[in-house]
């Protein structure tokens, strides 16, 4: 029999993040409906569009499954909503055949980690779902419950800081050549308006990686890159925080 695990995201790069550091404990990705384990077809959408909204997306998790585990990673598509659909689907399940559920999430350089964590941990204290007082452990209840904020639980920051990680090692040409492109970028003559979202507290990293990702995946969306190209791969694995966040989804899902 299989275990079963749950994990909830802000985003579709977080999806893919997940699932390189997933795939490393031999679970692919399901692509086929008669090939997902039938425990979480309650999660599949049976009507369309999603309340109506035709611009809406199919709120639809990416399925993982081995011999040994099947794991859902949800996106929330934002922050705000983390809590919400993380309770809305772990009450669609059957919790006493979960082995874990978990989230993972950020912080801006505004707030601190323990205080963004502190945030989440009260929303879902509220909804009975009782996290452990420290950022990024695990609880040992049934199922296991974690909540994981990057970079590293402990400095502000986001899932960008730990590709910026990874670049210096498996892209340091790519990286400067893209550095050097958004600082020039800054002095272009862009008005307020077109450098907001830039300005913003991790606009400068995230600007960074998404020029680096269109050098290697030419248009096409950040996510791709993370997937096909080698963020998560080789020396980027024994860097010290994306090991951390790897060794929390090994504990939250009973890994080998």
């Amino acid at each position: 029999m299989r275990k079963y695990g749950y994990l909830i995201v802000e985003g579709p790069h977080d999806i893919e993040f997940a699932y390189r550091l997933l795939s490393l404990f031999g679970l692919a990705r399901v692509q086929n409906k008669s090939d997902l384990d039938n425990f979480f077809m309650s999660l599949i959408p049976r009507n369309y569009p999603p309340e109506g909204d035709l611009q809406k997306r199919m709120p639809i998790p990416l399925f993982l499954q081995s011999a040994t585990h099947t794991i859902a990673l949800h996106s929330a598509i934002g922050d705000s909503q983390l809590v919400n659909v993380m309770v809305e689907n772990a009450k669609m399940l059957d919790q006493s055949k979960i082995v874990g559920i978990g989230i993972l999430l950020d912080t801006d350089k505004n707030v601190p980690a323990l205080q963004r964590y502190t945030q989440i941990k009260n929303e879902l204290s509220l909804k009975k779902f009782i996290l452990n007082d420290a950022p990024g452990s695990v609880s040992s209840g049934s199922p296991k419950l974690g909540a994981f904020v990057l970079p590293d639980n402990n400095s502000a920051g986001t899932l960008e800081d730990l590709l910026l990680d990874s670049a210096n090692h498996v892209y340091p040409g790519l990286l400067a050549a893209a550095k050097n492109y958004v600082n020039a970028a800054k002095s272009a003559g862009l008005s307020r308006k077109d450098l907001k979202e830039l300005n913003k507290p991790a606009g400068v990293n995230k600007a960074i990686i998404g020029a680096m990702a269109n050098i290697l995946r030419p248009g096409k969306a950040m996510q791709v890159s993370i997937q096909d190209n080698a963020w998560l791969k080789g020396d980027a694995l024994s860097l010290p925080r994306i090991i951390a966040v790897k060794q929390f989804l090994q504990t939250l899902f009973d890994l080998p």
